[in-house]
């Protein structure tokens, strides 16, 4: 049985921008970092943003900047904070505990938690998800953060259509300005394991583009990396922000090429790209499209770094059965 086309609109780390977004989805996702300082008013202005896109079903994450979503962490700040601070203040910036989900929630926003989700979309879809807002951090201080040594179990699982994470698995568009990898490793052997057809993420800022990763093997390594687990030769790199950056060795040619392409998605408002194997002949479950969407770019004069609009074969909701008559 044929899928059902689906678009789905992936957008992270806009930290509070409340521009305009008038582009249309079936399902629109927000990796996290909704907020910068997870100030209450922060929160009304992204739901701004996503109320102004056009889709039937919207969902967002808790991003490391959003820590007031993490209420453990959030009450543990505050009742550790030196000097003690004031109460009303602490309310008039970041509301009370939970307000932030509940403004999301009465906008029409699912706030995911970690773990696997199931939706029946308006197309007559079936989609199914994993979600973690978790990510590795030296000292883990925001929201949603642990440390590398205690390491964190993310159980994506067979059968996921989208991962969602608010960081990058190891290896896959997690390069920073400092030439490190920003990943987390086990979020990569997860992904390996589970190989979902997307994984959108952000987090990493200067890692935005898309990758369309090929498997090596039918299962994954013992202990997979993205060393041992993609088949580089059959991957391709669709976008990154070297797509559009001027280049020291770039030719004229590359170079009106690369203005040229800037000009044309900044027009449409959007990159796209299509989850499935790059070649007719290979198997769907061998590849798996990453997409880092995060929007804030870190260079005051670099390219706009866009949202994508995915495009994906999902299986159709099964069909409710009758009831048969005595």
């Amino acid at each position: 049985m044929a899928g059902i086309n689906t678009r789905l609109l992936i957008l992270s780390d806009t930290h509070a921008d409340d521009g305009q977004l008038r582009l249309s989805a079936d399902v629109a996702i927000h990796c996290g970092d909704l907020t910068e300082e997870s100030k209450l008013c922060e929160f009304v202005a992204s739901i701004r943003l996503l109320k102004g896109i056009r889709a039937p079903l919207k969902l967002a994450i808790a991003g490391n900047h959003d820590f007031t979503l993490d209420t453990p962490l959030f009450r543990r700040k505050i009742a550790e904070a030196v000097p003690a601070l004031d109460p009303d203040l602490v309310k008039k910036e970041f509301g009370e505990y939970g307000e932030a989900r509940q403004l999301l929630a009465a906008a029409g926003i699912v706030l995911l938690g970690e773990g696997r989700h199931q939706f029946t979309l308006d197309n007559g879809a079936l989609l199914t998800v994993y979600a973690s807002p978790y990510t590795p951090s030296p000292h883990a201080e925001m929201g949603f953060q642990f440390k590398p040594k205690d390491g964190h179990n993310f159980e994506i699982g067979p059968g996921v259509d989208v991962a969602i994470t608010h960081g990058p698995p190891r290896g896959v568009l997690d390069m920073t300005d400092s030439k490190e990898r920003g990943g987390c490793e086990e979020l990569f052997a997860e992904v390996a394991r589970a190989r979902p057809r997307l994984h959108c993420f952000g987090h990493i800022h200067e890692g935005w583009g898309a990758k369309s990763v090929a498997w090596r093997g039918r299962e994954a390594t013992a202990s997979p990396s993205h060393f041992t687990d993609i088949d580089n030769g059959r991957s391709a790199t669709l976008d990154t922000l070297a797509s559009f950056k001027p280049g020291k060795w770039d030719t004229p040619e590359l170079a009106t090429e690369k203005k040229a392409r800037l000009e044309r998605y900044t027009a449409q408002g959007y990159c796209s790209a299509r989850s499935g194997p790059l070649h007719p002949k290979e198997d769907a479950a061998a590849q798996t499209l990453f997409v880092n969407a995060a929007i804030q770019s870190l260079e005051e004069e670099g390219p706009s770094q866009l949202p994508w609009l995915v495009e994906m074969e999902l299986p159709q909701r099964p069909a409710k059965r009758r009831r048969q008559s005595a």
